[in-house]
């Protein structure tokens, strides 16, 4: 068998190739193998979670980590390696950043662009008036690359290398088409907030307005870095390879917001309560908002997925504990006010992975029995769906909890996720002509 070896940028190329169709194929053998993890058996499935050792984390230097991780399913072998910046421990985590809402007749610059005016070129974005407000966390500088450098290494069931992959865009987009697998069943996505302007945060975007393009009318993007998230608008912009998302919807409108703006506490509680979906890409060590903005009276008015991917260790923290232990509360039947319905868990993408390194999870003091694993969840929401097309009840509170609740999604990251996706890819690759092949490896 030829070893196919594929770059970043012909990965990149395969997936700017792929359409709405393509895309949903790849989410459900993805669903379906994380169904396999959650409820499978080493009998049954090569998916199962005994078969998935957990990741070694190795430090470097410069505040690096190397993952080491290894993964299995029924077709296939393999190990991820990569290396990605760590943000540093830093005492006091568990405090809220400065972002406090304040009042303020600064007169600002507004940074927003949308589909009805045409982008400024960067000579002109870069005459933007921006106050700079010096804030500063323990998080990784926005100019410090976040995207892991590594590889994704395919063996048959019998052990013969058979592909050897970029693990960069790989995993950004393998996380990302995990993410919007609730993101698609939502009823209401018209306003996306997106913390982040890396890898993560392109590919959140690009599957968002793919799935879901006709019904989103504002995307906001929310970085430290002004000049990062300037970047990736200008790719969503000017790329060739973006035209179709942007233009198929004459509503859709997308703006920057940066802490380096004097009134950027009133945009963030702003952009944050009118959200119908939040995506949080960034490997922060502090809640990127007050958990009152969710948590209120009227933060909890309406329902929304929010979904945290860009901390990964248990120093790390992009939602404050408060959100996830109001999530988990009991409902109380007799309040007097109209909140959105809670499911009483936090959805996860592996409940032993999330329990050892979420800090989320870990500083909420979040119990096993408070989580739920997306795998096992989104295959009783078939079942269920299955049911009422049949007649039946089904399971109609958790139909109506995922598609217009408020669901939260914690994902540290699995290597069954890059064998899988990365199995897809070099099929594809084969198909469409990509790739070099090294025959007799």
């Amino acid at each position: 068998m030829p070893l196919t070896v594929l770059s970043d940028s012909e990965i990149n190329s395969i997936l700017y190739s792929l359409d709405r169709d393509d895309i949903l194929v790849l989410q459900n053998n993805l669903a379906e193998a994380l169904h396999e993890y959650s409820t499978g058996t080493q009998e049954t499935t090569g998916c199962c979670q005994s078969n998935q050792p957990q990741r070694i984390a190795i430090p470097a230097t410069n505040n690096q980590t190397t993952l080491f991780m290894p993964a299995s399913t029924s077709t296939s072998r393999g190990i991820k390696i990569a290396t990605l910046a760590t943000a540093p421990e830093a005492p006091g985590n568990d405090s809220l950043p400065s972002v406090e809402p304040t009042t303020s007749n600064t007169s600002t610059t507004s940074s927003s662009i949308s589909t009805s005016n045409p982008p400024k070129p960067a000579s002109q974005m870069s005459n933007l008036s921006i106050s700079s407000s010096n804030k500063t966390d323990p998080s990784i500088t926005s100019s410090q690359t976040t995207s892991p450098i590594g590889s994704l290494t395919l063996l048959t069931s019998t052990g013969t290398p058979y592909a050897f992959l970029a693990a960069s865009t790989l995993t950004a987009f393998r996380t990302a088409l995990a993410s919007t697998t609730i993101f698609t069943r939502r009823t209401n996505v018209h306003t996306v907030c997106v913390f982040g302007a890396g890898l993560q945060a392109l590919w959140h975007i690009r599957l968002a307005l793919l799935l879901r393009g006709a019904d989103i009318h504002h995307i906001h993007i929310i970085n430290r870095n002004f000049e990062r998230a300037r970047t990736l608008m200008e790719t969503i912009y000017t790329s060739p390879s973006w035209s179709h998302l942007r233009n198929a919807n004459a509503k859709l409108g997308f703006s920057i917001v940066s802490n380096e703006y004097g009134e950027y506490n009133r945009l963030l509680k702003d952009h944050v309560r009118k959200a119908d979906v939040i995506f949080c890409c960034t490997p922060s060590t502090v809640p990127l908002f007050p958990a009152e903005y969710l948590t209120s009276t009227e933060g909890r008015k309406k329902g929304r997925y929010v979904c945290a991917i860009g901390s990964y260790r248990q120093h790390m923290i992009e939602l404050h504990p408060d959100i996830l232990r109001q999530a988990v509360a009991p409902e109380h039947k007799h309040h007097h006010h109209r909140h959105a319905e809670r499911g009483g868990v936090i959805v996860v993408d592996s409940l032993e992975a999330c329990m050892k390194e979420a800090g989320e999870a870990k500083q909420a003091g979040l119990s096993p029995q408070q989580l739920v694993e997306i795998g096992e969840l989104l295959m009783v929401k078939k079942a269920s769906m299955k049911e009422i097309e049949e007649g039946g009840e089904g399971e109609v509170g958790l139909k109506r909890w995922l598609q217009a609740g408020n669901v939260i999604y914690k994902s540290v990251g699995l290597g069954l996720m890059d064998i899988c996706v990365g199995e897809d890819l070099v099929m594809l690759a084969r198909e469409r002509g990509f790739g070099t092949m090294v025959d007799g490896f």
